[in-house]
């Protein structure tokens, strides 16, 4: 399995040069455009790496899973409902008009960030502060690495340069979808982004999503099997930005991309995949890590189409 997956790190590594850095976040364009890297962790337990799978990076959208997952352990699925929808936006997932429509909930998702920015006020905690706390003490638990903290470089970028979603946020505020302070909901969502990981601790938060809240060598599960349905069904649907159609007919798995570079992909009772390459293309998904991922489906036969 590693010779196969160096041999298509090999022929991917072309890939990097079709894509650029995400350059609204100054810090991430000191990454390293050349880098590719996978980790793959059978439901047996196996594990399986290539290329510049142990390099670190941060996060970024790919919180938007685990800010989700905290949630719904925090207020259930029909309270998560009431604030957001399921529906693809097919829209920029930074987008101001994210629907001809008045602003509602219903025209929101979880994976952009609007929804996000929403999950991070369903998260329980008496301050922001303590929110994160409980998201990033599940992020380590899910990646089973109890040494992940927040890039402070990347994070204060995140916050310095985060004119954006201060506007998403005052929107939301604006329609009374948001009722806390806002900087205090950024400074919690700039934090989760914020996180860093390498691919290995990607490929376990998504086993335990492939694997119904089970973690690699555990009998228990640590999300309830109705968390994991709903949110790979959302990964499915909403997971790869404006690209998740493409992806869904070339990839065919539950996935969720960041503008770090990383890809963190979970095939139903078969394996979690983290895969990372920073050159982006212009929906913000990893070039080179898509097409690494679309030659493991292939090979592998993992679409569940």
């Amino acid at each position: 399995m590693e010779e196969l997956l160096e041999q298509l790190i090999d022929e991917c590594k072309i890939y990097t040069k079709d894509g650029e850095l995400a350059n609204y976040i100054p810090e991430l364009t000191k990454a390293d455009p050349n880098m590719l890297g996978v980790y793959m962790i059978s439901s047996d337990g196996k594990q399986y790496s290539a290329g510049d799978c142990m390099h670190q990076f941060t996060i970024q959208s790919i919180a938007k899973t685990i800010l989700l997952l905290q949630a719904l352990l925090d207020k259930g699925i029909e309270e998560i409902s009431s604030k957001v929808g399921v529906e693809a936006t097919g829209k920029p997932f930074d987008a101001i008009n994210v629907s001809g429509q008045k602003l509602a909930s219903k025209n929101l998702n979880p994976m952009v960030n609007m929804g996000a920015i929403l999950m991070c006020t369903l998260i329980d905690g008496d301050t922001y502060d303590e929110k994160f706390e409980r998201v990033l003490a599940l992020t380590r638990e899910l990646a089973g690495n109890p040494d992940i903290q927040i890039d402070e470089d990347v994070y204060q970028s995140e916050k310095k340069y985060g004119s954006k979603n201060r506007a998403l946020a005052y929107l939301l505020k604006s329609y009374g979808m948001l009722e806390d302070d806002v900087e205090e909901v950024l400074d919690c969502y700039f934090k989760s982004c914020s996180i860093s990981v390498t691919c290995k601790d990607l490929a376990n938060i998504g086993f335990v999503l492939a694997n119904r809240g089970q973690m690699p060598g555990r009998k228990e599960r640590v999300i309830p099997v109705k968390y994991t349905r709903y949110v790979n069904a959302i990964l499915m649907t909403c997971g790869m930005y404006d690209g998740s159609g493409e992806f869904a007919l070339r990839v065919g798995v539950p996935a969720k991309s960041g503008v770090g570079g990383g890809i963190m992909a979970a095939v139903p009772t078969k394996m979690g995949i983290g895969i990372y390459s920073p050159t982006l293309d212009e929906k913000g998904n990893s070039v080179a890590g898509i097409r690494l991922l679309e030659r493991i489906s292939n090979q592998l036969y993992l679409s569940i189409f």
